[in-house]
């Protein structure tokens, strides 16, 4: 019988928005969030978090963030835009996780506030790095990334039934 390795799944926040007087669908990224983005590739590339699936938002805040982050990863990573993650609930973005095939190991969902705070907070367990769980319920700012330990299959995720691996908040420099 082999042991079957624990799947992450990756919760991105979109990086900082700009506020133009456009429908908040259009958002585009502002200047710190052109800078963060690309730093939360550098993240994921660096701690070794490749996804190999990444479910975006629709939203133009979002999918800029993914374009800035995926430059970082030196690879080409599949990329699905779904429109059920703009806004989502908890139960919503569960989901959608719940349909991916159980052969992605790693999951990049990139999404928006309050939905990924509250799925994070919901599904990770008691156990977690030190800290890490309050830094995350206390606050989910913009390029926050929670990686999540899942020992079961996507569809049986449920509040309580994963692990808080890492939170992390990559900042770009300032110009």
């Amino acid at each position: 019988m082999s042991t079957r390795a624990e799947a992450r799944l990756v919760l991105l926040r979109h990086a900082k928005s700009a506020w133009p007087d456009v429908a908040d669908h259009e958002r585009p990224l502002g200047p710190r969030g052109l800078r963060d983005a690309p730093a939360a590739g550098r993240w994921l590339r660096d701690t070794g978090c490749l996804p190999e699936l990444v479910i975006c938002s629709t939203a133009r805040r979002a999918r800029e963030t993914w374009a800035l982050a995926a430059e970082q990863l030196g690879g080409h990573v599949p990329v699905r835009f779904d429109e059920r993650v703009y806004g989502a609930e908890p139960v919503e973005l569960l989901a959608v996780v719940s349909e991916v095939p159980e052969e992605v190991r790693t999951l990049l969902l990139v999404g928006h506030n309050p939905g990924l705070a509250d799925l994070a907070v919901s599904l990770a367990g008691e156990e977690a790095e030190e800290g890490a769980l309050d830094r995350l319920a206390e606050k989910f700012p913009t390029s926050a990334i929670a990686v999540l330990a899942c020992p079961g299959p996507w569809r049986g995720l449920a509040p309580g039934t994963a692990r808080l691996a890492d939170f992390a908040v990559p900042r770009g420099a300032a110009r």
